[in-house]
C-alpha cells in the first residue's frame, strides 16, 4: 500500500494552470511516475491527458440527470452541481494507457488516473471512476505484484484543491474502494539518477511437432522464449560502473551509471528436454536491447537493477505486441524473401499466427528497434520503429500520446540499437526433414505409441539381421574355397 505520494511541483502546477485557463468542465488522463516498494511511496512525474477519441470527442464529459427547467425560466438549463455526474470513455482511456506504457522506460509506469471535475460530480461518479482506474491497471500492468492498488488524483476546481486516493483493484468495486493517502508537491525530477544497460541475449528453442508442442504459433513460441529469458534475468548478478551490486547499498554519485548483467554461466534453462525424433527445427531468438532506468536518491541501488531487468522483458513483450497488432489482417508480408509458407497455411493468416511446424523453410522476422527521446529533466521516453521507418514518424506519437512537444532536433533522439539488428528471430531446420520423411517419422511414432514393444521388435530386424547375413555369406564363400581345393 502506498503511504505517501510526492508530485513534481513544476509539472502539476503547469497542468493546473492549463486546465484553469481552458475552463473545460472535465478532463481525464494518466498519472506517470514511479512506485518505490522500498519506501512505500509513489513519485508523480507528470500528468498526461487522454487525447480525443476516433470520433474527435473528449474522453470525459459532464451529464445532468436532473429534469431540465422550462426554457422561459429565468435560470437557464445548466447542469446542477448536486445532480451532475461524470461520463468516461473507459475503453479509450485504457487503450491510451496501453500505448503510453510501451513508451516508458525502466521503473517509470502508469500509476493511475487523474480527474479534473467538481466535487459534486466526483462524488456522484465514484463507481465509474474506479472502473476506469481498474481498466487502466489491466491495460498497463505493473510488475510489482505486491502493489494491488493504483492512484486516483482528483483536481477539484469547485472548490480548488488536490486530493489523492488509493484505488483498490478488487473485483467488487464499491465506494469503499477509495482510501485517502498523504499527498504533497515537491522536487522529484531533479533528484533522479540515470542507469543505462546494453544487454545482449541469445536464446535457442527447439520447434516440436504439433502433437508434441503446446506452443503452435510464432507469437506463442516467442512469448514462451521471453518468459524463459525473464527467469534467466531474475537470477542474474549486476555490475554498476564495474562494481558488483550489493543489496541495500545507496547510490551517491552523479552522471549516467553503466549497468552490466551477468547471467549464470552455462545456463541451459532455454533448452527443453525432448526427443530428437520430436524436433523439426530450431528457433533462434537473439539481439541487443538498450534499457534506461531512473532511481530516486533514497532508493537502494538494487532497485535500479530490478527496474532494468523488468524494462528488458517489458520491451521484448512490447515489440512482440507491436508485431502482432500490425500483422492483424496482414498476408504475411513481414516474412523475408527466404521465408516460404506451406500449402496448409492460409495466405491471409498474419505472420504472428504462422504455425512453425508447417513451415517448409526457415523464416526471418526482424523486430522493431527502440529509440529514445528527451522528456523531462534529462529523462527519456522511448518508441519503436520498424526496419523501414525513420525517426521522423515518431514525432506525432510523442505529441498525441504523451502531450509533449515533438523533438525539433533529430540529433537529440538516441538510436543505440541502430548499428545492430536489435531483435531478430530465425526459424531454421537443423534436422532437415523432407515432407515424405516427416510422414514416415510420424507413422513410426504412431506405431510405437500404439503397439509398444511389439512394434519396436518389428522395426529392429531390418537393422540387426544384416550382420548374421553377412557372416553366413562369408562362411559360404570360405567353405566353397575349401571344397574346391580339396577336390583338386
Amino acid at each position: 500500500m502506498v503511504k505517501g505520494v510526492i508530485g513534481e511541483e513544476s509539472r502539476l502546477k503547469s497542468v493546473e494552470d492549463r486546465l484553469s485557463q481552458t475552463a473545460i468542465p472535465s478532463e481525464v488522463g494518466l498519472i506517470i511516475g514511479k512506485f518505490s516498494s522500498a519506501l512505500d511511496r509513489a513519485f508523480i512525474f507528470d500528468l498526461i491527458p487522454t487525447p480525443l477519441n476516433d470520433s474527435s470527442q473528449p474522453a470525459s464529459s459532464i451529464s445532468d440527470s436532473q429534469t431540465k427547467k422550462p426554457s422561459n425560466s429565468k435560470s437557464k438549463s445548466q447542469p446542477s452541481d448536486s445532480s451532475s455526474s461524470l461520463f468516461i470513455d473507459k475503453d479509450w482511456v485504457a487503450e491510451h494507457a496501453r500505448h503510453v506504457a510501451r513508451m516508458l522506460v525502466g521503473g517509470v509506469k502508469v500509476l493511475g488516473v487523474y480527474i479534473w471535475v467538481t466535487d459534486a460530480a466526483f462524488k456522484n461518479s465514484t463507481i465509474t471512476i474506479c472502473q476506469t482506474v481498474k481498466g487502466v491497471s489491466e491495460a498497463a500492468s505493473v510488475l510489482e505484484a505486491d502493489w494491488d492498488e493504483r492512484l486516483l488524483l482528483h483536481i477539484s476546481y469547485s472548490p480548488r484543491r488536490w486530493n489523492c486516493r488509493n484505488c483498490s483493484l478488487s473485483s467488487n468495486i464499491t465506494s469503499s474502494s477509495l482510501r485517502p493517502c498523504d499527498f504533497k508537491m515537491g522536487k522529484v525530477l531533479n533528484s533522479l539518477q540515470t542507469f543505462k544497460c546494453m544487454h545482449n541475449f541469445n536464446l535457442s528453442l527447439p520447434i516440436l511437432y504439433d502433437n508434441v508442442s503446446k506452443f503452435r504459433t510464432l507469437s506463442d513460441v516467442l512469448r514462451h522464449a521471453i518468459s524463459i529469458h525473464a527467469k534467466e534475468l531474475k537470477g542474474a548478478k549486476a555490475l554498476i560502473d564495474g562494481k558488483l551490486v550489493v543489496d541495500g547499498e545507496p547510490c551517491s554519485s552523479d552522471g549516467v551509471h553503466e549497468v552490466e548483467l551477468l547471467l549464470p554461466f552455462m545456463n541451459n534453462s532455454s533448452i527443453e528436454a525432448c526427443s530428437q525424433r520430436d524436433v523439426v527445427g530450431i528457433l533462434s531468438f537473439s539481439g541487443l536491447i538498450c534499457s534506461f532506468a531512473y532511481l530516486n536518491s533514497k532508493e537502494p541501488i538494487s532497485q535500479a537493477v530490478t527496474d532494468i531487468k523488468g524494462d528488458i522483458i517489458t520491451s521484448l513483450q512490447s515489440r512482440l505486441d507491436i508485431i502482432c497488432d500490425e500483422a492483424d489482417g496482414d498476408s504475411g508480408d513481414n516474412l523475408d524473401a527466404e521465408g516460404q509458407v506451406s500449402d496448409e497455411i492460409s495466405a491471409d493468416k498474419p505472420v504472428s499466427q504462422l504455425e512453425l511446424q508447417l513451415l517448409r523453410k526457415g523464416c526471418n522476422l526482424p523486430f522493431p528497434r527502440r529509440v529514445f527521446a528527451p522528456w523531462l529533466a534529462g529523462a527519456f521516453v522511448c518508441d519503436y520503429l520498424q526496419p523501414s521507418e525513420t525517426v521522423e514518424v515518431i514525432k506525432d506519437h510523442f505529441m498525441e500520446l504523451l502531450s509533449m512537444k515533438a523533438p525539433t532536433d533529430i540529433s537529440t533522439i538516441l538510436e543505440p540499437e541502430k548499428e545492430v539488428l536489435s531483435l531478430e528471430t530465425k526459424s531454421f531446420w537443423d534436422v532437415t526433414v523432407p515432407v515424405s520423411s516427416k510422414l514416415h517419422l510420424m507413422e513410426d511414432k504412431r506405431k510405437l505409441e500404439g503397439t509398444g514393444n511389439s512394434s519396436s521388435k518389428s522395426v529392429k530386424p531390418g537393422h540387426i539381421n544384416i550382420v548374421p547375413a553377412c557372416l553366413i555369406l562369408l562362411l559360404s564363400v570360405l567353405v566353397g574355397f575349401v571344397l574346391f581345393f580339396l577336390k583338386t
